[in-house]
């Protein structure tokens, strides 16, 4: 009877030994994987970690917003895409009308990504009129009236630009409030008004957009600001997700964007009645010309924003390259929604 008792009392040490050792690595476990970044994740068929880069806005004493999550590597289901476009790059390059381009694009539906050229250095011209939207916005949110106040066109400004893409202006001698001359610089790409806010902006607010980004703040002295498609996409991101600008200040931008008059480009390789919101920036000298277009194409469940920049020797042929891209870009990114409906 002892003999029995004396089993069953080491059966039972046995037993809370594995118990207790079970709990020990379980709890081991669960801290090395608690410890673990959690932007990093299993993605399938990858077998692979395939992580994230992240974001955040710096600046406050108790939090970091979000303002970006991309994948850090390109979406494989854009790789035929890519293909397409870099043939068509290619092309232009042999027939002279390119010396390059620039094509980064982002999907919002399942945050993929795509890069020809990304970080190529490109002169945005027009382009920056968006941060300096951004940069008035943001100082409308921080000192509310900001929009209402009222500037006037007093003396004709001296802009050593000669732009090719034109459309209306301010008039000399007329006030105008800071929403209105947003609107001609947005919708119509007017440089006078530009210069006119440029005197009345917040300077330090407008580099801190940039860095906000994590890009270097512009000399504003300086005659340009070369920026890469991935960075200048950013902008546009921020827009459409009302990361840096509040909801009601991203919608009024984006309802601006979307009422630009240039047609040439991005707009003109989509479906006419495709809503977008974009802006486009021409810029370089003699012998080689510089332009560029950004925007956000709002095709049904599959919405999307693309940069793309170009060089070539003669400007008026480097629109067509733009709608050919968007072209591509459009007619891929709707027949994969379409199937995609059609398999829901």
């Amino acid at each position: 009877m002892k003999r029995i008792i004396n089993q069953r009392v080491s059966l039972l040490i046995v037993v809370a030994v594995l118990l207790i050792s079970n709990l020990i690595t379980f709890t081991i476990i669960s801290r090395k994987y608690a410890q673990t970044d959690s932007s990093e994740v299993s993605e399938a068929g990858m077998g692979q970690s395939c992580g994230y880069d992240v974001k955040r806005l710096g600046g406050y004493k108790y939090i970091k917003p979000i303002l970006f999550v991309d994948n850090q590597y390109e979406s494989d289901e854009l790789a035929q895409l890519k293909g397409t476009l870099n043939t068509i790059i290619d092309n232009y390059k042999k027939s002279g009308v390119l010396t390059s381009a620039s094509v980064y694009l982002k999907e919002y539906s399942n945050n993929g990504w795509m890069g020809i050229n990304p970080d190529e250095k490109y002169l945005p011209g027009s382009l920056m009129k968006v941060p300096e939207l951004i940069t008035f916005l943001k100082m409308e949110e921080l000192h509310p009236g900001t929009l209402n106040k009222t500037y006037t066109y007093e003396t004709a400004f001296s802009i050593d630009k000669n732009p090719v893409y034109t459309s209306k202006s301010i008039t000399l001698g007329k006030s105008y409030t800071v929403r209105e001359l947003l609107r001609y610089m947005i919708e119509y790409s007017d440089n006078n008004a530009t210069s006119l806010l440029f005197n009345h902006m917040d300077q330090a607010m407008f580099k801190k957009v940039f860095t906000d980004f994590g890009m270097v703040a512009p000399d504003l002295t300086a005659q340009n600001y070369p920026i890469t498609a991935r960075e200048y996409t950013y902008f546009m991101r921020s827009l459409y997700n009302a990361s840096y600008l509040n909801t009601q200040k991203s919608e009024f931008a984006t309802e601006l964007l979307s009422k630009c008059n240039f047609n040439k480009g991005l707009t003109a390789g989509i479906p006419t009645g495709t809503k977008i919101a974009h802006k486009f920036g021409e810029s370089g000298d003699p012998l080689e010309k510089h332009l560029s277009e950004s925007g956000v194409i709002y095709l049904n469940n599959a919405p999307y924003t693309i940069t793309i920049m170009t060089k070539g020797k003669e400007l008026n042929k480097l629109p067509e390259v733009i709608k050919q891209l968007s072209g591509a870009v459009y007619q891929f990114m709707a027949n994969r929604d379409n199937t995609s409906l059609a398999a829901s």
